[in-house]
Order: C-alpha cells, then structure tokens, then sequence
C-alpha cells in the first residue's frame, strides 16, 4: 500500500508543488492549510507521515509538531518541518519540538523523496508493531505510548564508530552530558562491539580511512542483534550522495559536517526514544504471545498450548520411532481445600503443585494446567517403565511434604492421583492418548486417590 503524505501548508502553490513531487512517486498526498485541520486529520489516523510548514497563521509549525508528539494517538507519526526559516537556531526549535527532520527551502527533489521513504518504512514497521499490540491492551498490559511521551530520551547507550581522533573526542564530549558513550576508532572491530553492546543508537562516521562507512550500516542492519539499533550517519557536505544512499539501505537519520552540539543531542534523543517504544512494543508483542499459552496462576503452559503442541511432539515420536508418555495428575479433594479454606488457599496449592511439578521433570518434558486442579504432563523418548518411575516421584514429592496457605500462617496435607499411558503405536491419535490417561486416572481414584495408575496402548 502507497505512503499517506499529510502536506501543510498555507501557502497554496507551495501545496501544489509538494503534492506534485510526491504523487510522482506514486505517494498518495493529502492536503491541510493550518495546524488545526492537520492535527485533525492526524488523530484520525490518516497518515503515514506529515511535511509540516512552520510559518502558519493559526499556529505555528513548531506547535503543532509539539501537540503531535504529546498526543498518544500521534506521537508515533513522522514529522519533517519544510520551511523557508534556516537558522541552526530554527532548526534546533524544530528538533525538540520533536520534528523528525527539518529541511529548508529550496529542498532537493532527491533529498526529499529519500527522507519520506525512510520515515515511512519506518512508520510502517512501528504500525505493524502497534497492530499486534492491540491484544496486549485488551488482555490489560500496559500501553507504551505514555512512557514514549514522557521519555526524555537521555540516558542512552551509544556507540560511535570514527576513526579520526579529533573528531570522536569531540562528539563523545558532547553526548556525554546525557548518555553512556563508547567509541569504537577501528571500524573492523565496531560490528561485533555493536552486537555485544546492547546499545540504543549507533553513530556511524562515514568518512572513514580505508573502511565503507556504508558498508557497516549496511552489515548492521542485517544481523539480528542489531537490526533494530537506529544509526545516525555523519558525513561531509561533499559526501550528501552516500547519506542518501545509506538511508535506501536503513540509516535512520543523518547529520552533515560541521556538527552542531544542540542538534547532534536532539537527534540522538529522537532516535533513542524511537528505539525504546519501538522495543517496549515488541516486548508487549512478546509478552501477549506468551500470556496466550501460559496459566496466569501456575505458570505452566495451558490446554490450548498442550493441545496443538502434543500433535507435534506424538508426530516428531512416531517418525523417530520412540515412545512418548503422557501423564494427567489430579489434586485429591481440591473442592475441600476450596470450602474449607478458601480460594486463596486453593490456589496457594495450585502455585506451590506447579513448583513442584517443574522439579520432578525434565526441561524437555511438557507441563500443562489441562483446567481446574488436573494437569497434564508429556514425556518425550520416555516408556511407560521410566515414566511410572517419575510419575512415582511426583507423587511422593506432593504427600511428602504439606503445603503452605495463607501466606504460611498455615500448612495443609495434599496428594495427587495419577493416570499414566504412552503413545506407541506409530498414527494413533493424540486425543485416543488422552482418553486413556484419564481412565487410567479414574481408576486412580476410585481405588482411593493417592496413587498412580498406569494403563499400557
């Protein structure tokens, strides 16, 4: 799908200008003529990235830059500021105002395409990101856009790769007043200091002796421990054709030589508070995924994990011609603990059971809460001797011991009943295997609970 272009301006012919160097490109071009219609537009998500004039009646660019990046709904919208204004002193309102770049008029037809179609790769990236988040917010994990905002983006990890003496002494003393800076003067060790790092921005000479600058970034960018670090490029002004080749090949910003103090910083805070939502993002992806197939209360995997992973390891058992054991466990009298002790209690049982389970068992073996107080366990290579041996085990390690509720003001005895059974017969299907642990688990407890019972396929 084409890049949305949200152009703003009051000036029609600068509009129509804008609009018909994008659409050349194939982008898909909107149109605003003041701040109040864009922010509009932007808070109905309309748009993958926004050129924002500075000079406007109603407010000014740098306002609207500032609503845009305090808004949750917006933060995470590319700004580029197009304006006539060219003092470094403009520029540097713009970038902490938080504009993402800031280009001055006359702008290169090249310089700007290159520019919006980095911003809205990127943008893309992070809505994918905040689409699969959408499951965090509705299991009630924490939406990351209020810690974005509030982010100050100091206190990163920098790495910078320069190998001229004079220059890294100078750009590790100024971003040292805000961040952790290590320099890295030989470029052909800076690829494996980046991936050991675990750094928040790498700042990339590109003018560097006998060594592509380039070719660094473009090496960064395709190992996994740092595809996701943002790098800022630095070059000399004869050097403006590289830096847009390094933005096709994923540079995420740039600055040109002599280096501005204030602007390197803002930069640097951009891109640093970009890394951490777009990380607290993937974490909230992560987290999701695992919340979907893990007990809340035990920890364990749950039945939905244990169904369509079963089908995987009685799969992988049959094609290798090894056994597979499969064991479901029933606490005895769990409604009795409930009754007469408490919730609370019942699942202070069901906590410490988990614990204890994860001790008797192999890490490559496969525990489930199944529902309520039955659980499920799947042994891999293991055969109905071995695996009524550590059935056994568990049995003795849950009686052996009572359980502590109510914060340990109080102990109660606990034992479990067992069903166990294997799966050898090469086709059979998994919920035949199932079936057959928890008949076996029935006489368990009709021949009064405390047991193990096994049942051979």
């Amino acid at each position: 799908m084409s890049a949305r272009i949200l152009v703003v301006d009051d000036v029609p012919a600068n509009v129509k200008l804008l609009e018909a160097r994008l659409s050349a490109e194939y982008f898909d071009v909107m149109t605003a003529a003041n701040g109040t219609e864009a922010l509009a537009i932007s808070r109905r998500a309309e748009c993958d990235i926004i050129l924002l004039d500075v000079m406007m009646p109603d407010m000014d660019g740098f306002e609207v830059c500032r609503r845009l990046k305090t808004d949750p709904a917006t933060h995470h919208i590319p700004v580029v500021m197009v304006t006539a204004l060219d003092s470094p002193a403009d520029r540097n309102r713009g970038l902490e105002a938080g504009a993402d770049d800031f280009l001055t008029k006359p702008v290169s037809d090249v310089v700007l395409i290159a520019r919006v179609r980095s911003l809205t790769r990127l943008k893309m990236m992070t809505d994918e990101l905040r689409m699969r988040a959408i499951t965090s917010l509705e299991i009630g994990m924490q939406a990351p856009e209020r810690s974005a905002i509030a982010d100050t983006g100091k206190g990163g990890r920098i790495l910078l790769v320069d190998d001229r003496q004079s220059s890294y002494e100078r750009l590790a003393t100024i971003l040292a007043a805000e961040h952790t800076i290590d320099v890295e003067p030989n470029p052909t060790e800076a690829l494996f200091h980046a991936a050991e790092g675990n750094y928040d921005l790498l700042i990339v000479s590109l003018d560097l002796n006998n060594f592509d600058g380039l070719r660094l970034c473009s090496q960064a960018r395709s190992l996994e421990r740092t595809r996701h670090v943002p790098i800022l490029a630095i070059a000399d002004p004869e050097n403006s054709t590289r830096l847009l080749r390094g933005l096709e090949i994923g540079v995420n910003d740039y600055l040109l030589r002599p280096i501005d103090k204030t602007e390197l910083l803002a930069r640097a805070r951009t891109q640093i508070r970009r890394r951490r939502y777009t990380d607290h993002l993937r974490d909230n992806v992560q987290n999701s995924i695992e919340m979907a197939i893990t007990d809340a209360l035990t920890g364990l995997h749950n039945r939905r994990y244990m169904e369509s992973h079963l089908a995987t390891l009685a799969e992988q058992a049959a094609t290798r011609g090894k056994p597979l054991a499969l064991m479901i466990l029933d606490i005895d009298y769990f409604k009795s603990i409930n009754d007469n002790y408490g919730h609370d209690a019942g699942d202070d049982v069901l906590r410490e059971f988990a614990v204890r389970v994860r001790k008797s068992i192999r890490g490559i073996d496969l525990a489930c809460r199944y529902g309520g107080e039955e659980f499920v366990i799947v042994m891999p290579e293991t055969d109905l001797h071995v695996a009524g041996m550590v059935a056994e085990r568990l049995r003795r390690s849950i009686a052996g011991e009572p359980f502590a509720i109510h914060k340990g003001a109080k102990r109660i005895e606990v034992t479990i009943s067992i069903g166990l059974t294997t799966l050898e017969r090469k086709g059979e299907a998994v919920a035949d295997v199932l079936k057959r642990a928890d008949t076996a688990l029935y006489r368990a407890k009709h021949d009064g609970r405390n047991r193990v019972v096994s049942q051979a396929a």
